[in-house]
């Protein structure tokens, strides 16, 4: 199962390295979480624009970033200050099956796969960032000490 967890992740991410690759814009995947860096960097040095992607991809309903993920994401941001515009992405795929528990077993339904990228933007840093999670129909909420509120990221179109 783990295999196919880390399958799915890299496809997902060697995916969106591909349509970022597009020309204008220079992507690379740097290793995630075992090298404590976010799972993509991109750039456009023409608009001066720099992307700390943190990519996700899975079966169910919900989708999380912890918030270590997303403090990684911000550590790139604040490195390339050369650059005008810095975001985090999260990037969310939810694939085109739907795995459910029935009775002990577990089953897979089909469905439309989803993705979503959503633009965090922090009004101020905060001490402790929060954890996100991401649902099949696109909400997003902010989770930190066990109190879930709901936040609206902006949407990211990938070119």
């Amino acid at each position: 199962m783990t295999n196919i967890r880390r399958s799915r992740g890299y496809n997902f991410e060697h995916g969106l390295v591909k349509r970022l690759n597009n020309g204008d814009w220079i992507a690379r995947r740097l290793g995630g979480s075992s090298t404590g860096l976010p799972d993509i960097v991109a750039v456009n040095n023409k608009l001066s624009i720099l992307l700390s992607i943190e990519a996700k991809s899975a079966t169910g309903n919900s989708i999380y970033v912890p918030p270590d993920q997303i403090m990684r994401c911000h550590g790139i941001t604040k490195m390339f200050k050369a650059y005008n515009e810095r975001y985090i992405i999260l990037a969310f795929k939810f694939m085109r099956v739907k795995r459910q528990k029935i009775g002990g077993k577990t089953i897979y339904v089909p469905r439309k796969t989803r993705e979503y990228y959503k633009i965090i933007k922090f009004k101020k840093i905060p001490k402790v960032f929060p954890s996100i999670k991401c649902n099949y129909d696109g909400d997003t909420f902010a989770i930190h000490n066990a109190k879930i509120r709901k936040v609206k990221l902006k949407n990211f179109q990938i070119p």
